[in-house]
């Protein structure tokens, strides 16, 4: 005789099995919600496909330059020639006016854009900071392209007629301020990367000033101190997020393209002198590697790239967690007050 009990499952084999997709439930869904699940389930796909792009783009982008990478080593980083000609290519002029561009950047922008965060959140009256908070974001949307342009018609003559020679005259014993003065040169890249990372800066300043609890002002003012003493009570407790809003401006001007490398003159040399024109890694991206023929002029363009890549996800990621540092614990009681 056939047992028509033997493919029934035991009480406490059914009673495993659901106690399992309990757990499964609950371990995606604190409420053990099927749907809950599903839609965390999916959500952490979303997150870990966002991870797996970044570390392909890492991936490929190795891959395409490890012709460049066997052939000069790490003697690619501190190379000063680039010569596709004859191929040989050296990295150090883009790194050298990427990092001397995004510096004359930040300390241009970095005390406007205090003043500015520090005026919307401590001074201005709410009618007045709500529009100028609006300008200021509006800033940071124009295209870089639409800069570029501005700078050659407009900013770039202005710095050659006006601002050039006094700096000149002014300060030409140091070989700083030496050299000829055709208004495309670094300086004038320093320039308008200030004004495009100000924006970023001074929006990043605004809220983490904003998420500093409104006690701590109070606390300061009950103690008899001035507005001023105030306001530097006030930067003292945001200063984490501050420097991480000041690196993560940084990391823009790292990475711009269009407008620098319309304005920087787009020369592979290492000058003392401001007013010569230098080179971005990002610009020479731009304007060589649809004209890279050989393997390895390709492969030292991509090399390059990697090289932005990671110095810009580095400088972003210390932002992110600096300006994470400040605000996770103050925001709601910023809304509150």
């Amino acid at each position: 005789m056939v047992d028509s009990q033997a493919n029934i499952p035991s009480p406490a084999s059914a009673y495993g099995a659901a106690a399992r997709a309990w757990n499964w439930r609950r371990a995606l869904s604190p409420t053990g919600d099927r749907g809950d699940a599903v839609f965390r389930a999916l959500l952490l796909m979303s997150a870990l496909l966002l991870v797996l792009i970044v570390v392909a783009m890492i991936v490929a982008m190795w891959r395409n330059s490890l012709a460049s990478i066997n052939e000069f080593g790490f003697g690619f980083l501190t190379s000063l020639t680039w010569n596709p000609v004859r191929n040989q290519f050296g990295a150090l002029p883009f790194i050298y006016g990427t990092i001397i561009s995004s510096l004359i950047a930040l300390l241009i922008s970095v005390p406007l854009s205090l003043g500015i965060a520090v005026f919307l959140v401590e001074q201005a009256p709410r009618r007045a900071a709500r529009p100028i908070t609006f300008l200021v974001e509006l800033l940071a949307a124009i295209p870089s392209v639409v800069y570029g342009l501005w700078g050659i018609f407009v900013l770039a003559p202005a710095l050659r007629e006006y601002v050039f020679p006094s700096l000149a005259r002014t300060f030409g014993w140091l070989p700083l301020f030496q050299g000829t003065m055709t208004g495309l040169g670094m300086l004038t890249a320093g320039i308008i990367l200030a004004i495009m990372i100000t924006p970023i800066i001074s929006a990043v300043v605004r809220d983490v000033l904003a998420a500093v609890p409104m006690s701590q002002r109070e606390a300061a003012l009950a103690l008899g101190a001035t507005k001023w003493e105030t306001t530097r009570v006030v930067l003292a407790n945001g200063a984490p997020g501050i420097a991480g809003a000041i690196i993560l401006g940084l990391g823009r001007a790292i990475g711009e393209t269009m407008a620098v490398t319309m304005l920087i003159g787009n020369r592979p040399e290492i000058s003392a002198s401001l007013f010569e024109p230098s080179y971005t890694i990002a610009a020479v991206l731009a304007n060589e590697f649809r004209e890279a023929t050989g393997e390895l002029y390709t492969s030292s363009l991509v090399q390059l790239g990697l090289i932005l890549f990671l110095v810009t996800f580095l400088v972003n990621g210390l932002a992110r967690l600096l300006v994470w540092s400040v605000t996770r614990g103050t925001s709601g009681t910023a809304r509150a007050a």
